[in-house]
């Protein structure tokens, strides 16, 4: 059961990062991007898999917090207050 209400978040928020990893950075050179005035000092590859992994996590965020909105009160209150 666990495994398959992780996957609804998990999956989905992998789909959306990869799509905004593609749409990001058909616009953005990373060898471009500074931080604080300074390059960044990483490879493009590394470019690439931090903000892959950035938009993740967000779409995570994101996916957990449509399903946790998407729950009926009654699960929510079991689960944020045991009986």
């Amino acid at each position: 059961m666990w495994k398959t209400k992780i996957m609804v978040i998990v999956w989905p928020a992998f789909l959306m990062a990869c799509l905004l990893d593609l749409l990001v950075f058909a616009l953005v050179d990373p060898r471009e991007l500074h931080w604080s005035g300074q390059p960044l000092g990483l490879s493009r590859q590394g470019v690439y898999s931090a903000a892959f992994f950035a938009f993740w996590l967000v779409c995570m965020a994101s996916s957990t917090l449509t399903a946790l909105l998407g729950m009926p009160a009654a699960d929510v209150n079991r689960r944020v207050l045991p009986d």
